[in-house]
């Protein structure tokens, strides 16, 4: 099962007097993974190298490191870890040894796993669409049961007659929303996939 990551997370090594600081964060969509690397990025850092991956979109750049040293280890390091919707930034100020190759991508690779391993997870659950109708009275109600189980409330659309609602719902909720959106509608309200 994938994860993704509660919140920020943060990871500092010092190697042959390389310091290297490890940032990974969640997210949510192409844009921003790049506002979170802009902002954690040092500019009197050596270099900034990031990785970041969103279902089957992924990026990864070497700053200026030899090609495939420092991007792409930190990208192994999000699928080794089997993370999804995450980005990591790690960040090198040289100190005068040099690392070869496989040493760059020993520390870039290393500093971002263990950021990751040490990092706050959630499972990421895999919803379902679905859409309902509701009155104006009974829609915060019917937002507040669809976050309790953890879906999420995609649209909403007020008419003349109420609020028509795009929903994702895990699918072991699916039927647990309905009994529950019955009740506090008196059967109304009625789940279409």
């Amino acid at each position: 099962m994938p994860f993704t990551l509660a919140g920020l997370c943060e990871y500092r090594e010092e190697i042959r007097k390389s310091r290297f600081i490890a940032l990974a964060a969640p997210i949510t969509s192409a844009a921003e993974a790049q506002t979170f690397i802009e902002q954690h990025s040092d500019l009197n850092a050596s270099h900034n190298c990031w990785a970041w991956k969103l279902a089957d979109q992924y990026r990864s750049n070497d700053d200026g490191e030899p090609g495939g040293t420092a991007g792409r280890p930190i990208l192994a390091a999000i699928e080794a870890q089997d993370c999804d919707q995450v980005a990591v930034v790690v960040i090198r100020w040289y100190g005068g040894i040099q690392l070869g190759t496989g040493g760059l991508a020993r520390a870039y690779g290393g500093s971002a796993n263990k950021c990751l391993q040490g990092a706050e997870r959630i499972p990421l659950i895999s919803r379902v669409p679905i859409r309902c109708a509701c009155s104006f009275s009974e829609l915060a109600l019917v937002n507040l049961r669809v976050a309790e189980l953890g879906g999420l409330v995609v649209e909403e659309t007020f008419t003349s007659n109420g609020v028509e609602l795009k929903l994702a719902v895990g699918e072991t909720q699916i039927d647990t929303l309905q009994r529950q959106l019955a009740d506090l509608s008196r059967g109304r309200i009625l789940l279409h996939r």
